[in-house]
This record gives C-alpha cells, structure tokens and sequence, in this order.
C-alpha cells in the first residue's frame, strides 16, 4: 500500500506562486512515476503533468521536480491564473504504464486546494 500526501496548498493572487508537494509514505519510490492532476468545480479530473511533459494549458508556467532522497514529487507553478483554481492530486503509476490515462494510477492522494483571485 503506497499513501501519497499533498501539502502547499492555499490562495494566491493571480500572478503570483505556490510549491505543491507530494510526499511518498512508503514502498519502493523508483517503482512508480508521481504526476499531477487537478480537477475544477464542475469539470473533469485532468492531467497536469509529469516530469518534463505537462498540459498546454499549464506548460512553461508549471515545472515537475522529484527529491529521491526525501520520497517527494513537487509541482512548482508559477505565474497563476484564476484558471488554475482546483484541488490538484498527485497519483502514482507504473513507471511502464501511460502518464495521463487515469486509468493507469494505482494510487491517489487526497487531493490539495489551490485558488487563484483576479
């Protein structure tokens, strides 16, 4: 069983900047890929990122990093928008199974809320 904890969430003011975490309970982190996801009031869960291939609605603004030492996934998202107001989950899947299918994510985390004022 792999528990995923989301921290770094909060309000920031449209242009501004939030660091997400994702910190891995246990298991083997190698064994898994961590990306991101976020989901708006009324609208489907969808893909953010993993690292080095994100979302054309997030890309060059958002950056996906890893710490192997410390079992954490961050997503550093810089120059926000009032669109980017979601909780934001970070989910693990294989290393071999597709990034972006939900389908493919064994594990998900509870989820963090991010909120963006005009």
């Amino acid at each position: 069983q792999v528990q995923l904890l989301e921290s770094g969430g909060g309000l920031v003011q449209a242009g501004g900047s939030l660091r997400l975490s994702c910190a891995r309970s246990a298991g083997t982190f190698s064994a898994y890929i961590i990306d991101w996801f976020r989901q708006a009031p009324g609208k489907e869960r969808e893909f953010v990122g993993t690292i080095g291939t994100y979302a054309d609605s997030v890309k060059g603004r958002f950056t996906i990093s890893r710490d192997n030492a410390k079992n954490t996934v961050y997503l550093q998202m810089d120059s926000l928008k009032p669109e980017d107001t979601a909780i934001y989950y970070c989910a693990a899947r294989f290393s071999w199974a597709a990034a972006g299918n939900k389908d493919n994510y064994r594990y998900w985390g509870q989820g963090t809320q991010v909120t963006v004022s005009s």
